[in-house]
């Protein structure tokens, strides 16, 4: 079966060079093929998901017993709310090199099988706490979102009242405040809830929530430049439109990440059965995935797996 198309421009030497170490066990063709899939699920991964995962797939198809292919192939299952495969995938990731570093993403993915405790028990985990700053609030925020999931809406606030959850910085501390905002509107604090987002303005808001379209077109208009335009009635019309207004691309964070603090779905979905109810979609998917993971640092040293 042949995988999806990839630009000319799309070269093996694009993936990062702990990542082309980990092909080496192909064959110099193969490991050529595969190593452009994978660049494509990193180009991809945030603006075309369904398109990252059939570059995965191709990959996996090609090289499924190394693990940053298995990994690529979990983290676009994870993009496409494809919950039951990427637990799979990365819990091949796991034994094949040893890293936990995925466990929140792993726990979420339980969450969007509509099993909270299992997400729970995984946070647990002794490997939780060897996980870097930015994972473990990736993981305290799906632990709020799974608490939920069980309608314990205090303890989902507990788990985002830690010092080190309160530390965070930039676009992941915006994502901590709406998942604390969403644990406090549950526990009937509304105006606590309202507090929380204060201090952060719209379009913080909806980047962190990765509601902004990527090369949105957004036109700034200069109102003294148009006062001037309109006094001078020789401007051609091409004049006056370059005057007036000036155009400039918004950038996408698309952060997913954990929407942890969004109800879930409840327990006793077997796990190979995708939950597809608003509550499973809107509870899992939304741990922050990094493309970077795909194309840079992907290969973790070899000790078990993931």
């Amino acid at each position: 079966m042949a995988g999806p198309e990839i630009p000319e421009d799309v070269v093996f030497g694009d993936l990062d060079r702990a990542v082309r170490g980990r092909l080496r066990t192909l064959s110099k063709d193969n490991a050529d093929g595969v190593g452009r899939h994978l660049v494509m699920v990193g180009r991809l991964l945030d603006r075309d998901p369904e398109l990252a995962y059939e570059h995965a797939q191709a990959a996996v198809r090609r090289a499924g017993r190394v693990d940053v292919v298995r990994e690529a192939a979990g983290l676009a299952a994870y993009r496409t709310g494809r919950y039951a495969e990427a637990l799979r995938e990365l819990r091949t990731v796991r034994r094949l090199n040893g890293s936990s570093e995925h466990l929140p993403v792993m726990a979420d993915c339980e969450r969007g099988l509509g099993r909270p405790e299992r997400a729970l028990a995984l946070a647990q985990e002794p490997e939780a706490a060897t996980l870097d700053a930015e994972a473990q609030i990736e993981l305290a925020m799906v632990v709020s979102g799974a608490r939920l999931d069980l309608g314990q809406a205090e303890a989902a606030v507990a788990a985002l009242s830690t010092p080190a959850v309160r530390a965070s910085r930039g676009v992941l501390a915006v994502r901590v405040a709406q998942a604390r905002a969403a644990a406090l509107e549950a526990s009937g604090r509304a105006d606590d809830a309202a507090a929380e987002l204060a201090g952060y303005s719209p379009v913080e808001l909806a980047t962190a929530a990765g509601d902004v379209e990527e090369e949105d077109e957004v036109v700034v208009f200069d109102l003294d430049e148009a006062d001037e335009d309109e006094s001078d009635e020789d401007e051609s019309d091409e004049d006056e439109e370059g005057d007036e207004a000036e155009t400039v691309d918004a950038q996408d964070d698309a952060v997913t990440d954990v929407d942890s603090g969004v109800d879930g779905p409840g327990a006793g979905a077997s796990e190979e059965t995708e939950i597809d109810t608003p509550e499973a979609s809107a509870g899992a998917g939304a741990v922050d995935v990094d493309p970077e993971d795909v194309e840079g640092h992907a290969g973790r040293p070899q000790e078990g797996e993931a």
